[in-house]
């Protein structure tokens, strides 16, 4: 059985998805950009501030389903120029202890709103 996942202290969907989905004890986490929540407009400021208000994202939904961060078992980072992987890694640095979550990161050629990073993941809850 699906149970949607739904917070108002991360942006709202903008296409036909849920911004997470809990199966039994698995969140399916759906794609962040940077998004402020309140505003529904993309965040003003660095690439690193974009990166932080997509992991604001991100922990908003995790606790919605009950969860933090930290559940994250698989972390997909989506960026339009990976030349931005090293800023990426060390701001994950501010969020997640290790042990680390499994990971991908891939460039592409663009995101919805020309979003310069989004992430999506899978958490698993304790």
């Amino acid at each position: 059985m699906k149970e949607i996942i739904n917070t108002d202290k991360a942006p709202q969907a903008i296409g036909t998805y849920s911004q997470a989905v809990k199966v039994g004890k698995t969140v399916y986490l759906s794609g962040q950009i940077p998004l402020v929540p309140e505003t529904m407009e993309m965040i003003e400021g660095t690439f690193e501030d974009n990166v932080r208000r997509v992991f604001d994202n991100l922990t908003a939904v995790c606790e919605a389903a009950g969860g933090t961060l930290q559940d994250i078992a698989k972390l997909n980072i989506f960026l339009t120029d990976l030349g931005n992987f090293a800023k990426v890694n060390a701001i994950m640095a501010e969020y997640f202890e290790q042990p680390y979550p499994a990971r991908a990161a891939v460039q592409i050629s663009a995101l919805p709103k020309d979003a310069e990073v989004e992430m999506d993941g899978v958490l698993e809850l304790p």
